[in-house]
Formats: C-alpha cells, structure tokens, sequence
C-alpha cells in the first residue's frame, strides 16, 4: 500500500509559503460566535503547517499521506457534531462546516476523509446504532484510532441505491454476507465498514463489517486523475460472516445511507467554499504581480470581470451555507434544502478553478498553483454524493410534486 508513515522522508515538503487568509466580503464572520472563528483558525493553521507543505507532492505521486489521520483527530475534524459523551465534538453545525471548509481548501481528498469518517461511519452508528455500538466504535472513530468507510454504492447501482444486490442471510448465530461495493475512499485502509445490504426480505439493512473477517476484502481503485490525494477502493464480500450485535438496529430502508448522505452533502457544500476561495485568493495575487503589454495582468478588464464573478460567487455560497447552517442546528434544513446547497456550491467551486486557472495562464497547470489540482478534485465532488443532475432533479420533485426517477 502507497501509504508512508514517515513524511519528513517519504513526501517532499514544499517551501513555498501558504498565503490564505480567507475571502469574507460581507463580514460574515461577524454572524459567527468567537468559539467558531477559533475552530476555523485552528484547522486553518493546521492546514497551513501539515498539509499544504506536502499535499502537491502527495497528489502527483498518488499517495494517501496517512500520517494527518492524527492531525485531523487533534483538530476534531472526526465528528465534531457528535456529542462530546462518546468522544466527539459536541460542536454545532456551523462548527463542523467550518473545519470541511478549511480542510477542503487545503485538498477535496482530505476532506473526503474526514466527511466519510464523521458523516457516513459515525453518524449512522451513533443515530441508528445501539447503545453498545456506539461505545464501541465511536470514541476509537473520534481519535483516529479506528478508520472507516460506508459501503452503498455498487458496481452497477450508483444513482440508484435502491438496485443493490449486496445481501446478507440470517445463519442462526451470525449474518452471511455477499456482494461487492465500489468507489469507496478510505477503504484500503479501513478498519470498519458501515456496508447497505439487503436481508432476506429485501430490506436494506447497516451492518458494521470489520477489517480481519473472512472473506472481506478492500482491493484499492489505481489509475484515478482526481482525488489523487485520497485512498479509494473497492469493498468485497465473499460469505462474510458479521455478528447479529453488528447489525445497526434503529432504522430499515433507504432512509438509513440516505440520512446519512444529507450530512455529508452538507460538510461538502461548505467544504467546496475552501477550494474556491484558495483558487480565487491565488488569482488576485498572481493578477497583481504578473505583467504583460506593460501593466499587471489585474488592470486588465476581463480580469477584472473574472475575479468580480469569482468573488460574488463565493459571497453567495457563504450565505447560502450560513443559513443552511443555523437550519441544520434548529433542525429545520430538508434534503431539498441540502440538495441545493451541494449542487450550486460545488459547480461553483469548480467553475472558479477553471476560471482561476485561465488567470493564470500556463503556469496554472503546474503544480505550483493549486488549481488544477482543485479543478480534477471537484470533477469527483460534483459526481459524488449525488451527481448534479440527481440534485437537480431532488430540487425539481420538491418543486414540482412529481417524480422524475420513476
């Protein structure tokens, strides 16, 4: 496995300084209480110390630098809207959209890494597990020390969860389990799986599949231009034997995985605020230090014109995600309301980076500058999660009353 315990050895750290300091047009930090801009700061100058200096050089290579596991769990980017009795946060949501947002800018794959872990592993086993469960899994989840990773998606059922044909039976003592599941991030390295199966019923059910079971298996996904900073993999069944007391007893149906992929919408659509504010922060200050026929490339007016669009952009989600956030804490946000907020904030995430990279002219597709680092990561984003064109149509049903999936 590509993963190298030693960075100071493996992965080359760059000297060159990280100058992020944060787009905020319509002082909306002041809508933030002191505790929030503390834990942004936090998770800010961590990014700044241990994952910007290494994270070009992780991503060119292909390399999940494990070593910020512990990083993230110092800085409780591991569930921090999970009370704090089992290990966790006890932060509130706006907290917990603020720390994908500072990761995210950093890199989408260090994100997806802390989203999986804290939405898709532990809030499904701390919102549907037993009691039992929880104490077992989730304080070990919340330091680090366990790894996880959420099985829906299949080989041939992607949009449609519903289609899976991943299933388990019911053998007496214990639940025999079949399938295979793919495009998974954090599986190559995982201790514990949050895997949808079918029962015998055809019932989709959570089970806690764990590393070390026999006949489970994780073969990583190579050969990926996007998201080359984080580990992806496949999830493989061949007569697994879980536990009956691995089942996740509290909920049954598709309303289980898509509970839980809510909560990882939200972190995402926070989460793409920071790569969209690293790539337009980089061409304000490439547009000032670059010249041609004269004069810095900023006083030009297309420029101008693009870096105005960039910086509205950007002020629109930021309100956008403000609000969806004192909804989540009121617990009033719909999926709808989710929905939205994903679709529009990643599409503009990613027409900033390719905006930003045009700024910077050729030296845009180096690794120098970040942004076609950003821009092949939010080609992942914008699919995963719920395509765009799935969202589209979640806000078109809310609308409309009528099903477009049927």
């Amino acid at each position: 496995m590509p993963y190298f315990p030693n960075p100071e050895e493996q992965l080359h750290r760059s000297a060159k300084q990280d100058l992020f300091q944060g787009t905020d047009f319509y002082a909306i930090d002041d809508l933030l209480t002191e505790e929030h801009i503390l834990i942004r700061n936090t998770v800010r100058d961590w990014v700044k110390r241990d994952v910007s200096p290494i994270i070009e050089d992780a991503c060119q290579r292909n390399i999940f630098p494990r070593h910020i596991i512990k990083g993230m769990a110092d800085v409780g980017a591991f569930g921090p809207q999970l009370p704090a009795e089992y290990g966790c946060g006890g932060l509130d949501y706006i907290s917990y959209g603020l720390i994908m947002q500072e990761i995210e800018r950093g890199d989408s794959g260090m994100r997806s890494t802390a989203s999986v872990q804290g939405s898709l592993v532990m809030y499904p086993i701390y919102k549907f597990g037993s009691e039992e469960q929880r104490n077992k899994y989730l304080p070990k989840l919340a330091s680090g020390e366990y790894m996880g990773c959420f099985g829906l998606t299949e080989p041939d059922h992607g949009s449609n969860p519903a289609g899976m044909v991943t299933n388990f039976k019911d053998m007496g003592d214990h639940y025999l389990l079949n399938g295979a599941k793919m495009w998974i991030s954090n599986a190559p390295f995982a201790d514990v799986a949050v895997v949808w199966a079918k029962d015998e019923n055809g019932i989709v059910r959570g089970l806690i599949v764990e590393r070390g079971m026999e006949g489970f298996s994780t073969p990583e996904t190579h050969n990926k231009w996007s998201l080359r900073a984080s580990a992806t993999g496949e999830l493989v069944f061949d007569n697994v034997k879980v536990p009956k007391e691995n089942l996740l007893p509290n909920v049954q149906g598709l309303k289980g995985p898509l509970t839980c992929l809510n909560s990882a919408r939200y972190g995402i659509s926070w989460g793409v605020i920071g790569a969209a504010m690293d790539c337009y922060e980089s061409a304000v200050r490439y547009s000032k230090e670059r010249e041609q026929f004269g004069r810095p490339i900023g006083g030009f007016q297309l420029q101008q014109k693009k870096l105005a669009e960039m910086l509205t952009e950007i002020t629109k989600a930021q309100l956008l995600c403000w609000r969806l956030g004192v909804l989540m804490n009121e617990g009033k946000a719909t999926p709808a309301q989710i929905s939205l907020a994903k679709r529009n904030n990643v599409d503009m995430a990613l027409n900033i980076a390719r905006e930003a990279r045009q700024i910077h002219g050729g030296m845009g597709i180096t690794g120098e500058y970040s942004m076609m680092r950003h821009m092949a990561n939010l080609e992942s984003v914008i699919t995963y999660e719920g395509t765009h064109d799935i969202h589209l149509l979640i806000l078109g049903m809310e609308i409309t009353g009528e099903n477009a999936f049927a």
